[in-house]
């Protein structure tokens, strides 16, 4: 783990072994966001729908799916 200075401009430097571990280039763009008392930053997805793809797969796990979005679908029609 490396410590970084936040500028009088509100800019960190990211040091060079995470920026050749993750291949950041100069205009890369970050993702940014905070959870609790953290700074996560992630290199933006090239794709998103590769990125997203796969993921919280098991909260589907022995669901049904085509019968839940019939489901869902046909709940339209009710209200």
């Amino acid at each position: 783990m490396t410590a970084v200075t936040l500028s009088s401009k509100n800019q960190v430097v990211i040091p060079k072994e995470a920026r050749d571990a993750l291949d950041l280039k100069p205009g890369k763009r970050l993702l940014v966001h905070v959870e609790g008392d953290m700074l996560i930053m992630h290199p933006e997805p090239k794709n998103y729908v590769k990125a997203m793809r796969g993921l919280h797969k098991e909260v589907w796990e022995g669901i049904d799916t085509d019968g839940y979005l019939r489901g869902e679908r046909d709940s339209w029609d009710d209200n």
